[in-house]
């Protein structure tokens, strides 16, 4: 890294060092001030970087450090790079991975014919964005049929720690990339160094590096190189999406990480913080990274973003800001993750803009209305099968519950990328495909199999093979389920 900062030619105007506070610098030039999110380099070789963030005065600046600045001191020169951060486009970046300077950190060979781009660029003006609405498949039943994603849109993986967003994602990735005809890009903010190795290990057996690029901004690194990785994908996804005219999907795990890495970068700038100790200026930054995520007439940037939600508390203003910037929202629930139905996404509280009659077409959607329906009306029996149990629901009131049940455990899947801890093999399974098993569970068809039959299947024929043979074709044994049953549940 160091040799590559070496190379970059320098301008004459250099400072000096007049104060460093663990990540924050104060440098003081007697010369013109240089601008905010000019890059600052200094060190014994020009190693340890620094953004502006402030003009303090006529002659000082105070800057973030996007590298560790063990060893700097006072007195020490600083030399103005000129510009701001930037980032290598071209064709040649595919298949790579980077850090956010713009090294690769793959070990392979270094980058030719690249050309190096600024991080901080403008969203597209409204002239230029595209209006049509596509829907984005991505193989997963409930996805597809109750919150379809949308093509040039961003989906937002909700959900606290340990109910299945990285796993859903990359999941997402095994499915989609495959499929998917344009560049992909991940992103990786605050991630940990063994899930981004694994996740390049797991692209490479699949043989779908060819067409992706990662960025890292790891979680062991200062939060202002945290902070600019998302800017750093973001301005590679804008090249393949403006210069070569390509669809792009845009992955970033996690976006709460950035929201994370601009706290701390502002409560090291000093900054009175806001609700919750976070930024006072967090929902402009989320904006200035979201809004260049867009559908334009040269291409479209479709994004899958994983959301943290601290303590599970969708109130927190990180998840609400999120919320606001997303076409699709999956959220995973902690509950459902307990009962073994995966992937724990709650379809009552998920939602898309997609899921209308205009976009999805009034079978879809009249479909995914009555399961909805169906699900929110097991939700509010659930309180009376606790307290009285399951004999003192009405007939109807029976049928209901047990189309749930079977709702629920046909929208389990099983996973191409957890087949090593689970055994199954991973189910792809398409929209119509997804449809028709929901289609006939509504009709009762199943209420003669276990509801084991429906669990962790792809296509509903599969129940067939997998319920116990000799069923009688009459057999109501299953049809309703037991009082225990609903208690679990």
């Amino acid at each position: 890294m160091a040799e590559d900062m070496a190379d970059i030619p320098l301008s004459a105007d250099s400072g000096v060092i007049v104060a460093v506070r663990g990540s924050v610098v104060d440098v003081r030039f007697d010369g013109p001030l240089p601008p905010i999110y000019t890059v600052l380099r200094t060190g014994a070789r020009r190693e340890i970087v620094i953004e502006v963030l402030a003009q303090l005065d006529a002659h000082r600046v105070r800057g973030i450090a996007l590298t560790p600045t063990r060893g700097l001191a006072r007195g020490m020169a600083v030399a103005d790079s000129g510009g701001p951060l930037k980032m290598p486009v071209g064709k040649t970046i595919l298949s790579r991975m980077f850090d956010v300077f713009g090294n690769t950190i793959d070990r392979e060979a270094a980058l030719t014919d690249v050309q190096w781009r600024s991080v901080h660029r403008a969203p597209p003006p409204l002239a230029r964005r595209s209006t049509r609405s596509e829907v984005f498949a991505t193989g997963i039943k409930i996805i597809d049929v109750l919150m379809p994603l949308e093509r040039g849109g961003k989906a937002g993986l909700f959900g606290g720690a340990g109910v299945g967003k990285t796993v859903l994602l990359t999941e997402m990735i095994n499915n989609m990339v495959g499929q998917h005809e344009g560049v992909s890009i991940f992103c990786g903010i605050g991630e940990r160094c063994r899930e981004g190795e694994e996740l390049y290990r797991d692209m490479n057996a699949a043989g779908v590096l060819r067409n992706m690029v990662m960025v890292f901004g790891q979680m062991n690194e200062p939060p202002g190189a945290r902070f600019r990785v998302g800017h750093a994908a973001l301005t590679m996804a804008e090249y393949f999406r403006d210069d070569e005219h390509r669809d792009v999907l845009l992955l970033i795990d996690n976006i709460f990480r950035f929201i994370q890495a601009g706290m701390e970068v502002s409560g090291l700038m000093g900054q009175m913080p806001s609700r919750l100790g976070y930024q006072p200026t967090m929902s402009t930054e989320l904006s200035q990274l979201e809004e260049r995520i867009a559908n334009t007439d040269a291409g479209a940037i479709t994004s899958i973003q994983a959301v943290y939600v601290p303590a599970d508390d969708f109130t927190d203003p990180a998840a609400v800001h999120t919320f606001s910037h997303l076409s699709a929202s999956i959220v995973l629930s902690r509950k459902r993750a307990s009962e073994g139905l995966y992937p724990a996404i709650d379809p009552l509280q998920s939602n898309s803009r997609m899921a209308t009659p205009g976009i999805v077409g009034e079978r879809h959607y009249a479909l995914a209305q009555e399961v909805r329906r169906t699900l929110a009306q097991y939700t509010e029996l659930k309180d009376i099968i606790a307290m009285l149990g399951l004999e003192q629901l009405s007939p109807a009131d029976r049928k209901v519950v047990a189309r749930a049940r079977r709702l629920e455990r046909f929208f389990t899947q099983p996973f191409f990328t957890t087949e090593q801890f689970t055994g199954l093999t991973g189910k792809l399974v398409d929209l119509e495909q997804a449809l028709d098993g929901c289609e006939r569970i509504l009709r009762d068809e199943f209420k003669d199999y276990p509801e084991s039959a429906l669990y962790m299947i792809g296509a509903v024929d599969e129940a067939k093979e997998k319920a116990p043979s000799g069923l009688p074709a009459g057999s109501a044994k299953s049809a309703s389920p037991s009082v225990a049953d609903a208690d679990e549940s």
